[in-house]
């Protein structure tokens, strides 16, 4: 019986979070390794990622990578206008950052370009639970969810791969899904890619 989504978010949180810094830092490298090795990011030029919160999985070891191999990248905003949706906004070590009302660390929008979300070719997202066919559970504020809602409406408009980054154990067998999530083209963990549509 799959257990409903408010437990098993606050279960898979717990887990992340109970991870000393020293396995997190691990699970970082060893995902990061996984990653490089893949085409789709070899290939994609423009790639969102984001900054570990929660225990989250952190994909920051990609950022010296990505610039070596003249990549653009790029952190997710809250939208300052449209609710619950997402910006992408250039990234590098020295971007000007603040706290949003979750206390997560994003760039200061102050004239910055921003990039729309159909226009990336790789977001890289976090999650809380996934399933190997490709169902991501988020946090549940539906940001990831609407902004890339696009790829169901609109199957002529491909937009970027996405793909969902995670400790292994994260994984379930099968998730309660509603019609509105977005499903991913992949999932990245500390143990290996899980290949959905790539």
């Amino acid at each position: 019986m799959m257990q409903d989504r408010k437990t098993l978010r606050r279960q898979m949180r717990a887990r992340r979070r109970a991870l000393s810094p020293q396995q997190q830092r691990q699970a970082a490298r060893s995902l990061c390794r996984i990653i490089r090795t893949q085409l789709w990011f070899r290939q994609a030029r423009h790639i969102a990622l984001y900054l570990p919160n929660d225990g989250e999985i952190d994909p920051t070891l990609l950022v010296d990578t990505c610039r070596r191999l003249g990549k653009q990248l790029y952190l997710p905003v809250l939208h300052p206008i449209r609710h619950n949706r997402l910006w992408f906004t250039p990234y590098n070590r020295d971007t000007p950052m603040r706290r949003n009302c979750y206390r997560i660390l994003e760039p200061v929008l102050q004239g910055k370009p921003v990039r729309p979300a159909f226009a990336l070719d790789l977001v890289l997202m976090p999650l809380v639970a996934f399933s190997a066919d490709g169902g991501r559970m988020g946090m549940g504020g539906g940001y990831y969810d609407r902004t890339f809602a696009f790829k169901l409406q609109n199957k002529a408009i491909r937009g970027p791969r996405l793909i969902g980054l995670a400790h292994d154990f994260q994984r379930q067998d099968r998730l309660p899904l509603e019609s509105w999530d977005v499903p991913l083209d992949g999932i990245a963990t500390d143990c290996c890619f899980y290949r959905i549509s790539c």
